[in-house]
């Protein structure tokens, strides 16, 4: 399914049960809520996101804890948990999408390679789930892979 069809999908769910989402985003640099609001009347369930590219960003904007950044680095599952709790709770929204991850094509490692990705969900009874994804494509194909990623997890959601 194509991108604009999916985010339509994700909307006619959210539009049906009356919830609302907000997203923090890192390397798809905002490309999840641009997704999102590309369907009209997207303004009855998107709240708002945030693009926390910078560590300082996701901690001065998210609440990100400085000990997550320590321990963990900005590219890793507990980051982006964080991140997600910390948007649903800015834009006091039912659930919220989180992304944080190396779209390339440098800034790999053999730890943390290029097109590794965290997805995370938050509803509000707390951190749902976090996926991990190791992306093959060039930057942009990484980056519309973790959209279609994070939109596909939302929609499990609603209609699990």
């Amino acid at each position: 399914m194509d991108l604009l069809g999916l985010s339509r999908q994700v909307g006619a769910a959210l539009s049906r049960a009356g919830l609302t989402v907000s997203t923090a985003e890192s390397c798809t640099g905002g490309l999840i809520l641009s997704s999102l609001t590309d369907v009209a009347g997207s303004s009855a369930y998107v709240q708002g996101g945030l693009v926390t590219y910078s560590n300082e960003a996701k901690t001065k904007m998210l609440g990100l804890r400085e000990a997550t950044l320590v321990e963990y680095g900005a590219v890793s599952a507990a980051t982006a948990g964080e991140m997600a709790c910390g948007v649903r709770k800015v834009f006091d929204t039912d659930y919220a999408l989180s992304v944080t991850g190396i779209a390339g094509p440098g800034g790999g490692t053999a730890e943390k390679p290029v097109g590794l990705t965290y997805v995370g969900l938050a509803g509000r009874e707390g951190l749902i789930t976090v996926e991990r994804h190791i992306w093959d494509g060039d930057r942009i194909a990484n980056k519309v892979r973790s959209v279609e990623a994070a939109l596909q997890l939302l929609m499990w959601q609603l209609t699990d």
